[in-house]
C-alpha cells in the first residue's frame, strides 16, 4: 500500500496515541495520513492529525451515516474508536463499513455488550476461571462487607465511582449513582494489562503494568510488570473474547492473598496504552503491518520489566483570538511558496529534451504531466528509449533550473530584514535538487537561515516533523509565539507550527500543486503585514 488512511473517532485528548502512530509509520517507512473526528474542532488531538472532521454526537442517528461519508470521501482504510460510548454502535454497524473497504478496529457486538454492563463483565471473568468481585445491583441485597465500591454499571474513567465505608453511606450513594452496581472493595495494587491482537483475535502483545499514580481514572505513572500469572490469565480472556485489535483489562492484586481480582474490560486503546508502546509493545507498528497484509506473531516479554513511565499535560493553541505578540521571526516554505514548482518541472523537461537532443520532447513531457501520467516513463516508452530512464532522472534531479522568485517576494524579504525580522526557509526534498533551486533563485543573501530537512538525517525529518522548526527557534532564541510560518501545503506545512505555538499563514497558490483555492501572493503579503511586525 502506498498510503494508509486512518480515522480516529472521539479524538479528544488522544495526542499520545496519534503521535505513536506517526512514529510507527516513520519507523516502518510507510506513509500514513491521520484523520481525527470529534464533535468540536477545539479537541486538542485534532491539531496533531493531518485532517480534522466534525461529527455529531455518537448517540445521534446521523452519526454512522456521517462516519460512512467521511470514510468514503477520505478513502479511509482503518477506523479506530477511542472511547467507550463509540464501541457498541460501531460494532453493530461494522458490516456497513466493511462494505466500503474500511476495517473497523472493533470486537464483536456481543463481546462489547459484556464490557458495557459490569454485571456481565463479572460473569465473563468467572467463565474464564478467574476471580472477580461479586456484583450486586441492589443496595438492600448487598452483604459483602465494608468498605465497598459503587459505580455505574456502564461507566468509564472512574466517573461516579465511589468507595463507601458504611451501610448508611451506601444508601446515600445509591441515590446519587444511576444504574449502579456494588462490589466488595479489594484492598491491593491496581494493574492494567494492555492487550493487542490481530484481526482474528490472536495475541500479539500482552503487557501488564502497575498503576502507580492515577488521576480521574487515567494513569499518570506506571511500572511494567511482566507477571507470568497475569499474562497466562489474560491468555484465557483472549481465548474467549477474541478481541480485534486493542483491549485493556483492569485487575487488583489482593494485598493479603496475592490473588488477582479482575474488574473491567475496555475493548479499545486505553488512555495509557502509549506507555506500553514506549516500553516495547509496539501495537501501532503491528497494526500498520497487519493492514499491509503481513502476519505478526506473538511477542513474548517485549517490554523491560519494572521500567517506569510517566505522563504529563501540554498545551496547544486552538484559537488565537486577538493576537498581541510581536513577530520577530518568519519562516517560509520554498516550493510553490516563494517560486512556482511547475516552472521547476518545466525546466527539468527542457533539460531532458536537451539531453535527448529532441526539441519537441519538452512539450510532450509536459503534456503527459498535465494528464497526470508519469511523464518521463510515458515519453521514453513512446519513443522506445526506456533504457535511458535513469539518465533522464539524473538530468532532471541535478539540473540548474530556470526558475525565479514570485513577484513581490524579494521586496517582502527585504522589508522584513529592514525591520530586523529574522527570516528562515524550511524545505523538504532531495538535497542537491533543493540546493540547486536555492542557488538559481539567489535567495541565500535574502534570508538568515535555510534548512533542507533531508540534510538532518533523511526523509523522516521532512514536515510535519517539527525538528527543523525547533532548530531555528534555538538558533534565533525567539519564543515560538513570536514566530510565523508561511506555506502552501495544508497536508504537511502547518501541523508542526500549530503544535509548537507558532502563527501560520496559508498561501493558497492558485498555480500550486497542493493548494485548494485561488489566492495571490500579494494577499499573503497583506497577511504578514497584519501581524505585529
Amino acid at each position: 500500500m502506498k498510503q494508509i488512511n486512518i480515522l480516529f473517532t472521539g479524538a479528544g485528548r488522544r495526542v499520545e496515541l496519534i503521535q505513536a502512530f506517526r512514529q510507527a509509520s516513520l519507523s516502518l517507512g510507510v506513509t500514513i495520513k491521520i484523520f481525527g473526528a470529534d464533535m468540536t474542532f477545539t479537541a486538542p488531538a485534532l491539531s496533531y492529525c493531518d485532517y480534522a472532521r466534525k461529527v455529531c454526537g455518537m448517540r445521534d442517528e446521523k452519526y454512522i451515516p456521517q462516519l460512512l461519508d467521511i470514510c468514503k470521501n477520505d478513502h479511509i482504510d482503518v477506523l479506530i474508536p477511542t472511547i467507550d460510548t463509540d464501541l457498541l454502535v460501531l460494532s453493530q454497524n461494522e458490516r456497513l463499513f466493511a462494505s466500503e473497504g474500511v476495517r473497523v478496529l472493533i470486537s464483536k457486538s456481543d463481546k462489547i455488550t459484556i464490557c458495557r454492563d459490569k454485571n456481565h463483565t463479572s460473569v465473563f471473568f468467572e467463565s474464564c476461571g478467574l476471580k472477580a468481585p461479586r456484583t450486586y445491583d441492589d443496595y438492600n441485597a448487598y452483604d459483602g462487607g465494608y468498605p465497598c465500591f459503587i459505580k455505574p454499571k456502564d461507566g468509564s474513567s472512574s466517573i461516579d465511582a465511589f468507595k463507601v465505608n458504611t451501610a448508611e453511606d451506601l444508601v446515600v450513594y445509591s441515590q446519587k449513582v444511576e444504574n449502579y452496581i456494588i462490589q466488595p472493595f479489594v484492598d491491593g495494587t491496581e494493574y492494567t494489562v494492555d492487550i493487542f491482537c490481530d484481526f482474528d483475535g490472536n495475541p500479539i502483545y500482552i503487557t501488564p503494568r502497575e498503576r502507580v499514580a492515577v488521576r480521574a481514572g487515567e494513569v499518570l505513572k506506571t511500572k511494567i510488570s511482566n507477571d507470568p500469572v497475569m499474562i497466562e490469565e489474560c491468555m484465557r480472556i483472549i481465548d474467549k473474547f477474541k478481541p480485534c485489535g486493542p483491549m485493556t483489562v483492569q485487575l487488583i492484586k489482593d494485598r493479603n492473598t496475592g490473588e488477582n481480582y479482575y474488574i473491567e474490560i475496555n475493548p479499545r486503546y486505553g488512555g495509557g496504552a502509549p506507555l506500553s508502546m514506549k516500553a516495547g509493545a509496539r501495537s501501532a507498528q503491528a497494526l500498520i503491518r497487519l493492514v499491509m497484509g503481513e502476519k505478526v506473531e506473538y511477542q513474548k516479554n517485549c517490554c523491560n520489566d519494572q521500567s517506569v513511565y510517566c505522563r504529563f499535560d501540554q498545551s496547544v493553541c486552538i484559537d488565537r483570538g486577538r493576537d498581541t505578540e510581536e513577530i520577530k521571526g518568519v519562516i517560509f516554505d520554498l516550493d510553490d511558496t516563494l517560486y512556482s514548482e511547475k516552472s521547476y518541472i518545466r525546466s527539468g523537461y527542457k533539460k531532458i529534451a536537451e539531453y535527448l537532443t529532441i526539441p519537441q520532447a519538452e512539450e510532450k513531457l509536459w503534456e503527459y504531466y498535465l494528464k497526470g501520467k508519469p511523464a518521463i516513463d510515458s515519453y521514453l516508452e513512446e519513443i522506445s528509449q526506456l533504457e535511458k530512464k535513469e539518465q533522464c532522472l539524473e538530468v532532471y534531479r541535478n539540473q540548474s533550473p530556470d526558475i525565479r522568485l514570485y513577484d513581490g517576494v524579494e521586496n517582502l524579504l527585504r522589508s522584513l530584514k529592514d525591520k530586523n525580522i529574522r527570516i528562515g526557509i524550511i524545505t523538504d526534498g532531495r538535497i542537491q535538487g533543493q540546493k540547486n533551486k536555492i542557488e538559481a533563485l539567489g535567495i541565500e543573501k535574502l534570508v538568515d537561515d535555510i534548512i533542507i530537512t533531508d540534510e538532518l538525517g533523511g526523509v523522516q525529518f521532512r514536515k510535519p516533523n517539527d525538528i527543523s522548526f525547533r532548530i531555528l527557534q534555538c538558533r534565533w532564541g525567539i519564543p515560538f509565539e513570536q514566530m510565523a510560518y508561511v506555506g502552501d501545503n495544508p497536508e504537511k506545512d502547518f501541523q508542526a507550527p500549530t503544535q509548537l505555538g507558532m502563527k501560520s499563514i496559508y498561501f493558497i497558490n492558485e498555480d500550486g500543486l497542493y493548494s485548494k483555492q485561488g489566492h495571490s501572493y500579494t494577499d499573503t503579503i497583506e497577511s504578514i503585514k497584519e501581524l505585529k511586525i
